[in-house]
């Protein structure tokens, strides 16, 4: 199947529907992908990239109905990665004189992945130009570490379209290929997700780039990328929103992250949101289970932030190894100018607590002291974590917001009929039920419930409740 780009040029790739990984297990792919592959005809016909190899078979069937594979003069090989150049050696079985311009990394990564150094490969440096007929010419722009050594954009003039290989596109699959057709609000988490997990490490070599291609002063009225839809519609937006995403970007977002063994790291971090709501309700505050929810939309979230508080409980004196690797992902990621904090519960010592922080400080986050609570926190340790995190609202605060008033251990002026709300797992008192179970008769009201009662659902005390507000 075949799809119309633009003039004479037309997608001949493939949808993957069903791929969830990436890189491994790396990435993971919850919209599907796809493998963008191009075939120019002017004069002189020319390919650009294939698919990832697992479609090699259906990608040289479907080429075939479309052209004869003997017409095809050029083979433009913008990325060696497998799910851009996989059907290479398929391809070149039959036309296996045909020339592949590439750069000079890139011969070294395809005769990596394909062990075939006789191919006809024809290296090209940036501002090289290949005559194809029609009075057009293919521009190669180098575009080394976006996200390979050996990567390259193509331009082609006259259609003024970007091959911009990995550059703006984004692992998604649709059975529309344009910008302007799909959920504009999906494509964009996708391009986010896209970018802040794979191409953060390399911001400063993307405005570069960017800048560089700028210079040409060349027009781009579409941009065609390896992976997900085409840009048509104002085609430039995702450029601009690179070079903002570049810039050390951060929203008015704190992304807490934990792991737990017997969920009292999970208390703690309930807590400092808390505390942090109250003091700052405008920031946007994201908690994640790092054992039990999606790594990868973790990591856009910590691309997203201002600053992050990763917690663990101890487990031989070091930190939960979920956490761990997740704070060796953020190493690599580099991202700059965040604010970072470590947080967790012990038994015996609290190395995992040092040990975050102390990673977070090789990361190049600007770190703040640490909170650390033995075994199960009481109404004192859930105090502190929430004032814990009234803290870090005020010093993480992008505008200065109001002092706030450090928290009491009991609600004042609370009426005979009042509902209180336990705010660590909302289980809520009330005065008309009563609770049976400790002895709590129908009609008692909070101010003389004894001290000694405990949250039937999560066994904290009375100074973690709050009125419910309207109640």
């Amino acid at each position: 199947m075949t799809i119309h780009v633009k003039n004479n040029i037309h997608w001949v790739g493939q949808r993957d529907w069903e791929v969830q990984d990436f890189h491994g297990t790396e990435y993971k792919m919850t919209k599907g992908t796809s493998y963008n592959s191009y075939l120019i005809r002017e004069e002189k016909t020319v390919l650009i990239d294939t698919v990832d190899h697992r479609f090699s078979q259906q990608f040289i069937q479907n080429l075939e109905m479309e052209i004869d594979l003997q017409e095809i003069d050029y083979i433009v090989i913008n990325h060696a990665e497998e799910d851009h150049s996989g059907a290479l050696s398929a391809l070149m079985a039959r036309i296996p004189n045909t020339p592949i311009y590439c750069t000079e990394n890139a011969v070294d990564s395809i005769v990596g992945h394909h062990h075939h150094p006789e191919w006809n490969f024809q290296v090209v440096r940036t501002g090289d130009t290949l005559d194809i007929g029609n009075g057009k010419q293919l521009i190669f722009v180098e575009a080394p570490m976006l996200h390979w050594p050996d990567s390259m954009m193509t331009y082609l003039t006259g259609d003024a379209v970007l091959f911009s290989n990995d550059a703006f596109g984004q692992h998604y699959c649709d059975e529309r290929l344009f910008n302007d057709e799909v959920d504009q609000s999906e494509l964009m988490e996708q391009c986010l997700r896209y970018y802040s997990n794979i191409l953060t490490p390399f911001s400063s070599l993307v405005t570069a780039k960017i800048h560089e291609v700028l210079s040409f002063n060349v027009p781009v009225d579409m941009i065609a990328t390896s992976h997900g839809i085409v840009w048509r519609d104002n085609p430039t937006q995702i450029i601009h929103q690179y070079l903002e995403w570049a810039n050390d970007y951060q929203e008015d977002r704190i992304t807490i992250f934990y792991d737990t063994m017997s969920n009292n790291t999970r208390m703690m971090a309930d807590a400092i949101a808390q505390g942090i709501h109250d003091v700052d309700p405008g920031v946007a505050v994201k908690v994640f289970n790092v054992s039990r929810q999606d790594k990868n939309e973790i990591l856009a979230n910590v691309f997203r932030s201002k600053g992050v508080l990763v917690g663990s409980s101890t487990m031989n004196n070091v930190m939960m190894p979920k956490v761990a690797g997740m704070l060796e992902e953020i190493t690599g990621l580099r991202f700059k100018h965040k604010k970072a904090g470590a947080f967790g519960s012990y038994g015996w010592n609290g190395g995992a607590v040092d040990r975050i922080h102390s990673r977070l400080t090789d990361a190049g986050f600007d770190t703040t002291v640490g909170l650390k609570a033995k075994w199960k926190p009481d109404g004192k340790a859930m105090r502190e974590c929430r004032e814990h995190g009234r803290m870090i609202a005020r010093k993480w605060a992008l505008t200065p917001v109001p002092s706030a008033k450090p928290l009491s251990a009991e609600p004042q002026g609370v009426a005979a009929s009042q509902k209180m709300l336990c705010t660590v797992c909302n289980w809520v008192y009330d005065p008309a039920l009563g609770e049976a179970n400790q002895g709590i008769e129908v009609g008692t009201c909070w101010s003389d419930v004894p001290e000694s009662f405990l949250c039937p659902e999560c066994g904290l005390g009375k100074d973690v409740f709050e009125p419910v507000k309207g109640a």
